[in-house]
């Protein structure tokens, strides 16, 4: 499956980094909807089930393709240190690989500025084609 950036997208290895909440299990049901690989990076006892799990960023991102994150609970902050998304950490994972945090997003927490700042940020176009494709995958699902 095509997309504006990727050749296809469906092929490309996934990693989010952050907690198992409403973005973390959206990306899951998408992954398992589409069958594209998913991986997630988190602070030990925030991870979900049946997905490849890391507990630090250099491990998880290399072989990925399209890193996403999530922000990060102010309690939990110290805990996912190591699974800060940063420009060098970027550099370990795919050629052309994408880096799309979910906004709102917090430099220095869950993505650092140099990582934002780099050839790898998806921008914030894509956030106004959310609705779109959320309507797709709709009716996707229901074909």
């Amino acid at each position: 499956m095509l997309s504006k950036i990727r050749d296809d997208f469906i092929s490309d290895k996934y990693l989010f980094c952050g907690k198992a909440g409403n973005i973390g299990l959206a990306w899951k049901e998408a992954s398992e909807v589409m069958g594209f690989d998913l991986s997630q990076c988190c602070a030990p006892g925030y991870e979900m089930d049946d997905v490849r799990i890391y507990h630090d960023i250099e491990s998880a991102v290399r072989g990925k393709d399209i890193i996403c994150t999530d922000s990060v609970p102010a309690e939990s902050l110290n805990g996912f240190s190591v699974c800060r998304v940063t420009k060098e950490a970027m550099d370990m994972a795919n050629k052309n690989a994408v880096l799309n945090p979910c906004p709102p997003f917090y430099r220095g927490e869950e993505v650092s500025d140099d990582a934002v700042r780099s050839e790898y940020f998806a921008g914030y176009e894509f956030k106004k084609h959310l609705l779109t494709v959320q309507q797709a995958i709709m009716i996707w699902c229901m074909r």
